[in-house]
């Protein structure tokens, strides 16, 4: 499975981004798309996740601000980031769960910075 992100970049607070994932390869009928982000010194944490069949998810610090979408004909996912943060600035990080088989984006950074 091969996946490509675009997107990101800088902004300032309360300001909103828009990333893309595009996913592509042998993929399971049922899947997830998402994204995690990496903080600098920090682990690796769940930002949403939406699967083809079933409920979004995200975490709790960007519930109401955060929207993932999808487009199952051509299997990309959205990521609209609004009302950012100074914490929402690392590296994000697109994957596809593949019936338990995780791939991954390149990863793009945002930084929310005055």
């Amino acid at each position: 499975v091969h996946v490509v992100e675009s997107g990101g970049g800088w902004v300032r607070p309360g300001g909103s981004l828009r990333l893309s994932c595009a996913a592509s390869g042998s993929l399971w009928h049922i899947f997830t798309m998402g994204w995690y982000r990496q903080a600098p010194g920090k682990e690796r944490e769940l930002v949403a996740g939406i699967p083809n069949l079933g409920v979004t998810h995200y975490a709790d610090s960007v519930k109401g601000r955060f929207r993932i979408s999808r487009v199952s004909a051509n299997n990309t996912a959205f990521l609209q980031m609004n009302n950012l943060k100074f914490e929402d600035t690392a590296v994000y990080y697109c994957y596809v769960d593949n019936n338990g088989v995780y791939s991954w984006g390149q990863g793009t950074q945002v930084i929310v910075s005055a």
